[in-house]
């Protein structure tokens, strides 16, 4: 159970750069930092990662940083999927080789 809130806590981190991303995309179109669309959306990416601290701190009392740490390099995985669907972004073969790289290394280091 620890390690699926563990894993909860890396989606949110990668939804919260996707959502920072969107603010970013918003405050560009509008020009305008206090525009609604922008503020909403930056907020949002706030209060996840807030949501997502909060949690983590939680995790750490139950399972030590080092195992469980390397769970976060999942991000370097999800966020650019989310890239991808989000915001069309395209991605060269050898990003695939990357991707299976830190994944074998997540493998390895949690069962270590």
């Amino acid at each position: 159970m620890t390690y699926f809130i563990a894993f909860i806590c890396v989606l949110g981190i990668a939804a919260g750069q996707i959502l920072f991303k969107l603010s970013a995309t918003s405050l560009q179109k509008s020009g305008n930092f206090f525009d609604p669309t922008t503020l909403l959306t930056l907020f949002s990416a706030f209060a996840l990662y807030g949501i997502t601290t909060i949690a983590w701190v939680w995790v750490l009392q139950k399972i030590e940083l080092g195992k469980v740490y390397p769970l976060m390099a999942l991000a370097f995985v999800l966020v650019p999927i989310g890239s991808h669907l989000f915001f069309g972004e395209r991605f060269q073969p050898q990003y695939f080789l990357g991707v299976a790289i830190i994944i074998t290394g997540i493998v390895f280091a949690v069962k270590a």
